[in-house]
């Protein structure tokens, strides 16, 4: 099942993909997103399936305004460094030993299609093409052998980053979470339609339609069970919170000469299976 946040008549509204259409499932008496539907567990999910089987009114998809899949997380955890290769190209050059994680606002990201904005700032504005991992159950200190039990389903993240702002210092967190600087979408996917934890699915990021990151989800350093399992070490992870598992080689800094995003360029963020995540970029 394909999951999506979309507005109807101004309102933020739960729907369900089939093919190129949408089917409204707060119309049908479910919550008015996808951050409410975990919230209600397993029998929420398979009420959405069992609407979204029987519905024969739809909306085109190319009319509905997405909203980004998960609207209001607990927290949003994202993954450094998770691929031998971006390690090797980054200034830090070794793969970690454990996983490097840092946060991301939601206030940083905005939805497929929309346009993510370059700060006026900087003209370091980088891509870093992700998978995005979302829990769908709460759970503490959680085996990893049982991790891939939490998880609801899966989408796509263009981690942005203004590298000049990144480096300024030890912490990420202030080139990761410029206002609208990276993108999430289009659609939650639920964990059923893919290999367990999302395992052996392509991963690219194209500019402008050239392909500047090319890569394998199998290529992660720490699996998705892993992030899972270490994360739930830390807090309670809970329904709706989401894991933004790392890009691979590739990326504009450590490009020669560098490559960066600029006003006018189209970005996509494509997974197998998952799908693709399109933002335009815009000047601030």
């Amino acid at each position: 099942m394909r999951l999506l946040n979309y507005l109807k008549a101004g309102k933020p509204t739960l729907g369900a993909r089939k093919g190129d259409a949408v089917v409204d499932l707060t119309a049908a008496g479910l919550p008015d997103s996808v951050d409410a539907l975990l919230a209600l567990g397993p029998d929420g999910l398979r009420k959405a399936q069992d609407v979204a089987d029987k519905a024969t009114a739809t909306t085109p998809l190319a009319e509905v305004t997405l909203l980004p899949p998960v609207l209001n997380p607990s927290k949003a955890i994202a993954v450094g460094l998770n691929y031998i290769d971006h390690a090797a190209e980054s200034p830090y050059k070794d793969a970690p030993k454990y996983p490097v994680l840092f946060h991301r606002f939601p206030s940083s990201w905005v939805a497929h299609n929309q346009p993510l904005i370059r700060p006026r700032v900087s003209e370091q504005f980088d891509y870093e093409a992700e998978l995005a991992v979302i829990i769908g159950k709460t759970g503490r200190y959680i085996p990893k052998e049982q991790a891939l039990d939490y998880v609801a389903g899966y989408s796509l993240f263009n981690d942005g980053s203004i590298r000049d702002y990144q480096f300024k210092s030890h912490q990420w967190m202030i080139g990761k979470n410029f206002d609208a600087s990276g993108s999430f979408g289009p659609e939650l996917v639920t964990a059923d339609e893919l290999p367990p934890g999302a395992v052996g699915l392509r991963l690219q990021a194209r500019l402008n339609g050239q392909v500047l990151q090319d890569a394998n989800t199998k290529d992660m350093i720490f699996d998705v069970a892993t992030l899972v399992s270490t994360c739930s070490e830390v807090f309670a992870l809970r329904p709706g919170d989401v894991i933004i598992s790392g890009t691979p080689a590739g990326v504009g800094f450590a490009r020669k000469p560098p490559i960066f995003m600029k006003e006018g360029d189209v970005i996509e963020v494509e997974v197998d299976k998952v799908g693709i995540l399109r933002n335009t970029v815009k000047n601030e």
